[in-house]
């Protein structure tokens, strides 16, 4: 956290809403309701990892497009496709194996295991 905010931070005012909609808003609801409020609890999930995790996850990304020599995740695409990285295959598919299991990290953290 930084100045000039004091707590509670981002991340926690987002777990606190998250934390009313699965105590005491889901229970008192049913149906469409329900859904929606279950929906909302797994956005506010997503965005409160992304709060905690995206700035060292922003840099690790950085340091692998670095390291494969591109400016961007659309230049990667494009060395990918051209085949400019073909002799780099297996440090390519480590690397963004590495880059979806971060985007995981915050979608989902369930589905890496």
């Amino acid at each position: 956290m930084s100045a000039p905010h004091d707590r509670p931070t981002a991340a926690e005012l987002v777990e606190s809403v998250r934390e009313w909609l699965e105590r005491d808003v889901l229970a008192a609801t049913n149906g469409r309701l329900q859904f929606h409020t279950r929906v909302a609890m797994n956005v506010l999930a997503m965005v409160g990892r992304e709060l905690v995790l995206g700035d060292d996850l922003a840099a690790r990304h950085a340091a692998r497009l670095t390291r494969l020599g591109v400016a961007d995740d659309a230049e990667l695409a494009a060395a990918i496709r051209d085949g400019s990285l073909d002799d780099r295959l297996d440090e390519v598919r480590s690397l963004v194996w590495a880059s979806v299991r971060d985007k995981l990290a915050v979608a989902n953290p369930t589905y890496v295991d």
